[in-house]
């Protein structure tokens, strides 16, 4: 597919991969002592936003099963860790980019996940091409 919304997903996937990657290694390299947990935790975003990527281009290209995974892993990785960083505040010293559901990125790492769900569960079946 060449145009459609997945092309919105894919550019602010790409976005986020490379926010929560620059910033997690970042914080890694310089301060690492000061939030392991919190700068692992955005180590790891970074990797679910690198594979909700190429989950996304599959999806758009009939292929969705990688889709419907690693998008519910994606939302289940903001619930807990928005969760966890509201209620054991002092595990987080410093933000993760899941911290407070997306709170320092404008809600986006809780909505990302969900809108990917409905493209991906409101796009036309397409058959796979066989060659």
């Amino acid at each position: 597919m060449k145009s459609g919304p997945h092309l919105v997903l894919l550019a602010v996937y790409a976005i986020f991969v490379l926010a929560a990657g620059s910033r997690s290694l970042v914080q890694i390299a310089t301060r690492f002592g000061d939030a392991p947990l919190a700068y692992l935790l955005s180590l790891v975003a970074a990797a679910t936003y690198v594979a909700g990527w190429f989950a996304i281009r599959r999806a758009a290209a009939g292929e969705p099963g990688f889709a419907r995974v690693m998008l519910w892993v994606e939302l289940g990785g903001v619930v807990v860790v928005g969760t966890l960083s509201l209620i054991e505040r002092d595990w987080f010293p410093d933000a993760t980019v899941w911290s407070d559901y997306g709170r320092g990125y404008g809600w986006v790492p809780a909505i990302l996940p969900v809108a990917g769900l409905i493209w991906l569960y409101r796009r036309p079946a397409e058959p796979r091409s066989q060659m």
